[in-house]
């Protein structure tokens, strides 16, 4: 049974205007100025306005740490969708996302309209189509966030990062930079009540989220980096810098200051 179903209720209707009033500022401020083309800048900055209405609704507050840097790829670790938000929240940027979550109702929209590359992991061709679409988003000079995991984790530890994504990075020379994700939760664990992973169903999880008292995200960016000649050697030391951006396990308060 979900914890305070009128604060849950409130929270889904506020979450449903909010999701209209959000394709209709896409509409009007994004659209209108593609020219028959994608907008990407634009797409990146209506996903930051947006993103950080939809933290004040579920009461989470980003905190950022360290400066965004000029990279053109920023390889983060990955708890569920949430991320997208939060790290959306902290800076303007373009997403990777799984092919599944255009599929899915209302944020799927929201992510295409973000400008979102969706992307079948599974498929090696469609791996180098999506990676081949990477090119835009740089040019731009908006970052492409990669959560380089390859799928959602409990948080408690980072998974090895997968390479295959970071090979336009070194083919083409473009910088990159580690970012860390982490957070705290009012009730229960981040493992049970943030991330979305294991055999969670997207409804249920959500509705969870939207009973929790508070919510407090932790987005830590490195800095940019060269991305050498070796698309695993990069994998693993992204990842050894995002182990040590992300919050300690240990000494962690438990009400929001």
């Amino acid at each position: 049974m979900v914890r305070h179903p009128f604060r849950t209720a409130r929270r889904f209707l506020e979450f449903l205007l909010f999701s209209a009033t959000s394709v209709r500022d896409f509409q009007k401020t994004v659209r209108p100025h593609e020219n028959g083309g994608v907008d990407v800048r634009r797409r990146a900055e209506w996903t930051h306005r947006h993103a950080k209405r939809l933290c004040r609704i579920l009461n989470c507050t980003v905190e950022v740490v360290g400066t965004p840097p000029t990279a053109a790829l920023y390889g983060a670790n990955h708890l569920g969708y949430l991320d997208i938000v939060t790290l959306g929240a902290s800076t303007p940027v373009v997403f990777v996302s799984k092919a599944e979550v255009r599929g899915w109702p209302i944020l799927g929209k929201l992510a295409e309209c973000g400008g979102s590359l969706f992307l079948q992991r599974e498929r090696k061709g469609e791996l180098k189509d999506v990676a081949q679409q990477f090119g835009p988003v740089i040019r731009s000079g908006v970052p492409l966030a990669v959560f380089l995991e390859g799928t959602s984790s409990g948080g408690d530890d980072v998974l090895p990062f997968r390479p295959a994504l970071l090979a336009p990075a070194i083919a083409e020379r473009w910088s990159v930079a580690p970012v860390g994700v982490d957070y705290e939760v009012s009730s229960g664990r981040v493992s049970d009540d943030i991330a979305y992973w294991r055999d969670d169903t997207f409804f249920p999880h959500f509705l969870k989220l939207l009973s929790q008292d508070w919510i407090r995200a932790r987005i830590s960016f490195g800095p940019a980096q060269d991305p050498g000649e070796d698309r695993k050697v990069l994998a693993r030391e992204l990842r050894e810098r995002v182990v040590q951006l992300r919050r300690p396990r240990t000494g962690i308060p438990q009400s929001p200051a």
